[in-house]
């Protein structure tokens, strides 16, 4: 019983790494870039204004060009959260985002196995083991 609770438990932790999706700036509503951190409702506004009056964003330094307060270090972290440009996560970032996301699950993953060996290592000893002493 003890390994089917710690396998679900690092089954659980393990799928909370994927759980958030990636925001195509051209695709996505208000309520889907204000999901993304960094982007709030006022910045989110303003993108699809800018979507709206001259179309699709071609690729990150046309986005960065045609939307104000959105520069290199920015667009890297609204990169890092989740946002893209046609599908496509900023040149030089993605690498970052998988190496977070792995240290992230292995972190994850080490915590649990660690507290619930704690936890087995104080249960109380079982009656056989109780009758030898």
């Amino acid at each position: 019983m003890f390994k089917k609770l710690l396998l679900a438990v690092a089954a659980m932790i393990a799928s909370m790494g994927f759980a958030f999706a990636d925001v195509d700036v051209n695709k996505g509503d208000q309520a889907a870039l204000d999901g993304v951190k960094g982007i709030g409702p006022a910045k989110s506004k303003a993108i699809i204004e800018e979507r709206s009056k001259n179309g699709s964003f071609k690729d990150w330094a046309d986005f960065e060009k045609r939307v104000k307060g959105i520069g290199e270090k920015n667009s890297a972290k609204l990169s890092e959260a989740g946002l893209t440009v046609n599908g496509q996560a900023k040149p030089g970032v993605v690498a970052s985002v998988s190496a977070k996301a792995s240290a992230k699950a292995a972190k994850a993953e080490s915590a649990p196995v660690a507290a619930a060996s704690a936890a087995a290592s104080k249960a109380p000893a079982s009656a056989k083991d109780m009758k030898s002493k």
